[in-house]
């Protein structure tokens, strides 16, 4: 049973109290006090910290010989990682989440309170409720280190600001600059805060708490960023808050769909928060976090920021083993996905060598990769120098010379076995034993590969998607002699570049394109049996996915889409076996967006259904079922075929493979991904749909029809 301090749930290893702060007295009058709980390698605002934090500020409080005070962490790069997630996901009573934000606001509203000048030394993360913490004081020294991120994320796990956030940063950068970054949920280096207005002051390592102790003891002088005019323009003038509240809730309901409840009530907070007063909006915002908090899209977006910090955790290592930050590279093929590859790699720091047969190719891949970084440069994304650096550790050839101090070489060549075999022995004979040598096949066994190489332990896959940029999600795949610390450190490759690995295990079509696989195709099934295109496809959009599964198919390409559903079929059978009306959609000039013509026209405008579809329909089953039976068939058969993942263990847990299907294939984020939402609809009411579509005439007549709706066991369980 869950243990509450304070209406916050106890962590499990809670320490005694007053131990996770400590107050020192450098000099009269000053007091600096250190966030340094005893149990957490970074300090996080849960109920131990909280309920230490509300004993030092009454002791504050009743200290008349204090002139001032610094907040500061143990460590310049260490101040507060926020909130307690895990304590957060707890709570489902609203009168209990009620009780903690009004708890956390007493403290905060006594910190502002307090007749001292008080100051936040803060460094490394600063998310949340970390920065809320910092709001409440009279000034905000950030560290000046690219280790330091500012914001208010919230928003990003369903939730607002709820400590003061919504309503404290309004009134010191104004509500235009106060929405963006509530509701982009971005966290901003420590020089972009800075000229936000969002801190007051820049300290380097040395000088911070030094530097908090002068401001705070009146020896050195800040001047906070002043809005002027625009303050009585904009921030109180109720016309002009109609407006931006008017014009900014367009804009997200366009881009949420109205899914995510957070976002119109943090605008509905912070256009409020010049005309309440501070007892209202502690009310306002109580009442949303207690609402949100319990409700199921916020508990769906932190399981799926669990998901993603457990992956990130796999890639640091373990206390036995710590992953090499790796320097040199090689990509083998530079299509449009090695050469992608290649560019971000040289981007994050490795010098890259770039290996094709075509000097062709190459050279379209360098002009690629140039115009990326400068795309980045002009944007600010990238100092000048840095981006001549990245250019520059980009190197080409079109033999396989030159990686004998490789550190991994990654191969990206033509879907073939017996090549990828060829290129990855002829790597082995170059490299050291120690080079990873990672595969980024789509549909072959890693094991396959693997055969004829020394020293198979070292071969990985390493499956990135399209557009290699954009995605998030790299599968690695376990292949059968991959070692562990191989995986270790191609998932922390894949997480410096800015991806979130998910170990799979080597099965044919990994997870994601297995998964992937039979909504397609039934996708395709609904459409030649008499389902308007157009409906299929906005049945998807409203139930959250980013794109219509034909508009899906267009742009895998209808030819890529054959060639992975005859893969499937060969290794899982007849449940597998694709939709015989693709072959009679697809040709050598409609093959989706790369010909420009599929189920849409793909011109410079919007994409549009093409007005031939009806030709390709070829019956009229599936023409009169409800948008309910419609969206079953169309779910399910994922959901089915990731219940059959579980059994084989292609990943470690449930958990891994909602993320997997969050960030590989778009499935909407406000569900928690596929198999959460599974749960969510009750397994025994998903196995009494999956028993409705399997008595259908159209299934039971289908090749295969039965066998892929069939229960899975574990969804039995």
């Amino acid at each position: 049973m869950t243990e509450f301090l304070n209406g916050f749930p106890k962590p499990k290893n809670c320490p005694q109290p007053g131990a996770c702060i400590r107050v020192e007295r450098p000099e009269d009058g000053l007091a600096i006090v250190v966030l340094d709980p005893p149990h957490r390698s970074l300090a996080v605002l849960d109920a131990p910290l909280l309920s230490d934090l509300d004993s030092v500020v009454k002791d504050l409080e009743n200290d008349s010989s204090l002139k001032a005070i610094v907040f500061a962490g143990r460590t310049p790069t260490q101040f507060a990682a926020g909130a307690d997630l895990d304590g957060i996901s707890a709570i489902t009573d609203k009168s209990e989440a009620h009780q903690v934000v009004k708890f956390v606001h007493g403290i905060f509203r006594r910190i502002e309170k307090l007749k001292a000048t008080t100051v936040a030394a803060v460094g490394g993360a600063v998310p949340g409720g970390a920065y809320e913490l910092s709001l409440s004081c009279d000034y905000i020294i950030a560290l000046n280190d690219p280790k330091t991120r500012i914001g208010l994320p919230e928003t990003q796990l369903g939730i607002i600001p709820g400590w003061g956030g919504s309503h404290r940063l309004p009134k010191r950068i104004g509500i235009p600059s106060a929405l963006d970054a509530i509701l982009s949920g971005r966290l901003f280096n420590a020089k972009t805060a800075f000229k936000r207005g969002m801190v007051d002051r820049l300290a380097h390592e040395d000088q911070l708490v030094p530097i908090a102790c002068d401001v705070a003891m009146g020896r050195l002088k800040v001047h906070k960023k002043e809005r002027g005019i625009s303050k009585y323009l904009i921030d109180r003038n109720p016309i002009a808050r109609l407006i931006i509240g008017s014009q900014v809730s367009k804009m997200i309901r366009a881009k949420t769909k109205g899914r995510y409840p957070a976002h119109p009530i943090a605008i509905k907070l912070v256009l409020n928060a010049f005309s309440a007063n501070a007892h209202e909006m502690v009310e306002r915002e109580a009442k949303a976090v207690a609402d949100l908090a319990t409700g199921d899209v916020c508990k769906s977006l932190v399981s799926i920021f669990f998901a993603s910090e457990a992956a990130k955790k796999f890639a640091r290592g373990t206390k036995e083993f710590k992953p090499r930050k790796l320097e040199h590279a090689a990509e083998i093929g530079a299509g449009v996905m090695g050469g992608a590859i290649a560019s971000v790699l040289a981007e994050k720091g490795l010098n890259t060598r770039l290996i094709d047969l075509s000097r062709d190719a190459l050279d379209a891949a360098v002009i690629d990769h140039q115009q990326a970084i400068s795309k980045k440069q002009k944007r600010r994304r990238l100092k000048p120098h840095l981006a001549d650096a990245a250019i520059d550790r980009l190197t080409t050839s079109d033999q396989i010379n030159g990686i004998n101090n490789a550190e991994i070489v990654i191969e990206a060549v033509a879907e073939r076995l017996d090549i990828k075999q060829q290129v990855l022995q002829q790597v082995a004979e170059q490299v050291p034993d120690d080079c990873i040598i990672a595969t980024n096949t789509s549909s072959l066994s890693v094991t396959a590969i693997a055969e004829g190489v020394r020293n198979p332990e070292r071969v990985v896959g390493m499956h990135f998607f399209n557009p290699v940029r954009k995605m998030p999600l790299v599968e690695i795949i376990r292949g059968e002699h991959t070692s562990e610390e191989v995986l270790i450190e191609t998932a922390a490759l894949a997480a410096r570049m800015g991806k979130t690995p998910v170990i799979v295990k080597d099965v044919a079509g990994f997870l994601v394109n297995r998964l992937l696989g039979p909504y397609l195709d039934e996708a395709m099934r609904l459409f030649v049996e008499g389902v308007d295109a157009k409906r299929i496809d906005e049945l998807m959009l409203k139930f959250g996915m980013p794109m219509g599964p034909l508009r899906l198919l267009d742009e895998v390409g209808l030819d890529i889409a054959l060639h992975a559903s005859a893969s499937l079929e060969e290794a899982y059978g007849v449940r597998m076996t694709p939709c015989p009306g693709i072959n009679a959609l697809a040709n050598d000039d409609r093959l989706g967006v790369k010909t420009k013509r599929g189920f849409y026209e793909h011109g410079k405008g919007k994409a549009t259904l093409c007005d031939d579809l009806s030709t390709f329909q070829t019956g009229n089953a599936c023409k009169n079922l409800s948008d309910s039976d419609i969206v079953d068939r169309l779910i399910l058969s994922m959901a089915n075929e990731a219940a059959r993942c579980m059994e084989e263990g292609v990943t470690a847990t449930q958990q891994e493979l909602d993320l997997a299907t969050v960030f590989g294939m778009g499935f909407a984020p406000f569900h928690g991904g596929l198999l959460r939402w599974t749960d969510k609809q009750n397994k025994t009411e998903i196995v009494k749909r999956l028993e409705k579509i399997i008595l259908s005439p159209d299934i039971i007549e289908r090749n295969g029809g039965i066998e892929k709706f069939t229960v899975s066991s574990w969804l039995m369980r």
